[in-house]
């Protein structure tokens, strides 16, 4: 495994994705411990982007439950349909969110955060199994090239997954 991640120091974070998928893709290849392998990709993205918060929600009885993150204290459960992540796990699309503020139903487990994207998770058979969050303590902090970014690095944690495994 790398012990170190290269990536360009530039302001274009759809090139910084595109540089760090490979790796994270890397890091995971052949690691079957599915919470090594979450508690190092958000590393990585922590490392890489110096999100505010960044982590996993997992679907556990009914409910999402914190699962490896890089950041201040999380909530521990998050209902499904509720907040940003529950919306996200219910309705199996990205929630790019500008402003939580604006956001009905907002959760705030960090009085901190500004902005937030939120990527479903699935199974081999198609079902949501939890969400990467990402969290920035500014206002429109994250786009359209975190989005993308984020759902490929999220598709390549997928390929790691059996039914078996999730």
């Amino acid at each position: 495994m790398a012990e170190t991640l290269s990536v360009s120091q530039t302001t274009d974070r759809a090139a910084m994705y595109a540089e760090l998928a490979p790796q994270i893709a890397a890091i995971i290849d052949g690691e079957s411990n599915l919470t090594a392998n979450l508690a190092n990709i958000a590393a990585a993205l922590k490392q890489t982007f110096g999100f505010f918060w960044v982590g996993f929600y997992v679907a556990r009885g009914g409910e999402l439950v914190v699962g490896p993150y890089q950041g201040p204290l999380a909530c521990t459960r998050i209902a499904f349909g509720k907040g940003v992540c529950g919306a996200a796990y219910s309705s199996g699309e990205v929630q790019v969110v500008p402003d939580v503020d604006k956001f009905p139903g907002h959760i705030a487990c960090a009085s901190e955060s500004r902005s937030e994207i939120v990527v479903p998770i699935f199974k081999p058979s198609g079902e949501v199994w939890g969400v990467l969050d990402v969290d920035s303590d500014k206002l429109n902090g994250l786009g359209d090239d975190d989005a993308r970014g984020l759902t490929e690095i999220v598709r390549v944690l997928e390929k790691t997954f059996t039914e078996e495994t999730v």
